[in-house]
């Protein structure tokens, strides 16, 4: 029987209060902040901005709850950002759209910060339905520079070693997601889609949570689907927002994992989708795919949600809680 799990990818908009707030205590906007050093009057809004949207996702039903990574100001560079061993200068462009991040240059060994477990830690207190969010190994790599280790296939494996140290440091949880949209943006080439999945199966292994890898903007080549799937994963995530046509081709050629990850409600766009929109489109896709019956089916949105208003956020949370309380109910009334 397939259960339907409700979830996001994580990085979440601030609180209007908090980005007010942290704007003021700065002097500049959220996206400037330095993470990693900052006073008690920062880390203070940080706590209770923490605290409301942990709140939020259990007010709306979300089955799996994220720590909100309200912190990462340099978006998925942020474990790197504040590493003693990481300089962060100047300003880059993410990805293809108008948000921006500190290049984060590694100038020496990467060992474990214990950052992102402090955050963990503390939601972790708030919830016992804890899903943990970091960047894959290879999209935390293409978005870096290395002026130490010397060689891309030595600085992927070390980035991958860099994370599942700092895995190893987390509190119990129930989900990790893995966010790749770098395998889409800047597809690895021969030889190298090979080498990140088996940076992908190093850092899953350092879990015993179950590890979906979430690309997204698009869909994966086939060569490196076909890699990734190599990986010890247990579900692979589609983005169905921006590349319908593909995505299901790759599950219609390759197969795919016994999970799955269903990318189904805009991350970027305003416009707030109904539940009983989003179940339609989980059947859809569901009717596309070979499988016939997946274990776990998690309802998602294709991107982070630090786009959004936080209105629009919260009400995105609630169509996927719905969404996915909804085809629980049919499943279990058949």
């Amino acid at each position: 029987m397939t259960e339907y799990v409700s979830t996001t990818t994580g990085l979440y908009p601030l609180p209007d209060w908090a980005k007010d707030e942290l704007s003021s205590l700065k002097g500049h906007q959220k996206h400037d902040l330095i993470g990693g050093d900052e006073g008690e009057e920062i880390t203070t809004a940080y706590e209770e901005a923490r605290e409301e949207v942990v709140d939020v996702q259990r007010e709306t039903g979300l089955d799996r709850v994220v720590e909100g990574q309200l912190r990462w100001d340099d978006m998925l560079a942020h474990p790197l950002a504040v590493h003693d061993a990481v300089e962060t200068r100047g300003i880059v462009r993410y990805y293809d759209n108008n948000n921006f991040y500190r290049e984060p240059v590694v100038q020496d060994e990467l060992d474990v910060s214990g950052d992102v477990a402090g955050e963990l830690e503390s939601a972790a207190d708030l919830t016992d339905d804890l899903q943990a969010v970091l960047p894959g190994p290879y999209s935390l790599a293409e978005l870096a520079t290395d002026e130490y280790y010397g060689d891309d296939a030595d600085f992927l494996a070390a980035i991958a070693d860099f994370l599942a140290g700092e895995l190893e440091a987390f509190p119990a949880h129930e989900t990790l997601y893995l966010l790749e949209p770098s395998l889409v943006e800047d597809a690895p080439g021969d030889g190298e889609d090979e080498r990140a999945s088996e940076a992908i199966d190093r850092v899953a292994s350092a879990t015993d949570a179950d590890v979906v890898v979430h690309p997204y903007w698009g869909a994966l080549s086939e060569k490196v689907y076909a890699h990734l799937l190599d990986a010890d994963i247990d579900a692979v995530g589609f983005d169905f927002v921006a590349n319908q046509e593909d995505n299901l081709y790759n599950v219609q050629e390759y197969g795919t994992t016994d999970d799955i990850s269903l990318g189904l409600v805009d991350g970027q766009n305003t416009l707030v989708e109904e539940p009983e929109a989003v179940r339609d489109r989980v059947d859809w896709v569901e009717d596309q795919l070979p499988v016939s019956e997946f274990e776990t089916v998690y309802l998602t949105t294709n991107t982070e949600t630090f786009y959004l208003p936080y209105n629009k956020y919260e009400a995105k949370l609630e169509a996927l809680a719905e969404a996915a309380a909804l085809a629980n109910a049919e499943v279990t009334t058949t």
